[in-house]
């Protein structure tokens, strides 16, 4: 909880509700057992197939630039260890809903098994899907809201721009940078650039 305790003061965690969430689900819970005893350090660490947790201040920054609120959808894109899936998930609450969508099948049932640890498996209020992210989730498109915690090299997929409702929010990284994306009317997008950040490839299907 000193973690926690740290964000806020160093300003990286700002708004109440998102604090509160940060304070409830416990990142040593989407952690390999090896890894336990490192989760209160600020830093990316490794959950297998060359995939890692994101760096909690990484995390607090992008939750706060997103700001989901409650009774969104969300689309939580390279969903990983499922610990940003879970935040999400204590903030849309018992009306909102996480699509968390992760490619390889192990670290799938990873994030999966975490996330059932706070019930949000059973209740509906995640739904972990096996797919290419860069595609979207067109089944429960539009969404409120896009997380991906994986960079892609260019652009973002305009599968994503598409797949977002008008007002709505992607923050996502593009090479070493932090962008946020929210839509205007008439499908104008209006983004902000934030950089010096560090993100594993985002993994497609070729």
């Amino acid at each position: 909880m000193a973690l926690v305790e740290e964000l806020i003061k160093d300003n990286w965690l700002k708004t109440p509700y998102i604090i509160e969430a940060f304070k409830k689900i416990k990142r040593v819970d989407f952690l390999p057992e090896e890894m336990k005893n490192f989760a209160e350090l600020d830093e990316a660490l490794p959950i297998g197939q060359r995939q890692t947790i994101s760096q909690p201040l990484v995390v607090a920054f992008m939750i706060e630039l997103l700001q989901p609120a409650e009774g969104e959808k969300i689309m939580d894109v390279g969903a990983g260890s499922g610990y940003s899936s879970a935040l999400l998930a204590e903030i849309v609450g018992k009306n909102g809903k996480v699509i968390a969508l992760e490619i390889l099948p192990k670290i799938k049932g990873f994030g999966e098994k975490n996330v059932a640890k706070y019930g949000f498996i059973k209740n509906g209020r995640v739904e972990f899907v096996l797919a290419d992210g860069s595609r979207g989730y067109p089944k429960e498109a539009p969404f409120d809201r896009i997380l991906c915690s994986a960079a892609t090299q260019r652009e973002i997929p305009q599968t994503w721009r598409e797949q977002l409702r008008i007002g709505g929010k992607i923050v996502a990284p593009i090479g070493s940078s932090i962008w946020v994306f929210t839509k205007k009317p008439e499908k104008k997008f209006e983004e902000i650039e934030y950089p010096g950040f560090t993100f594993v490839p985002l993994i497609t299907e070729k």
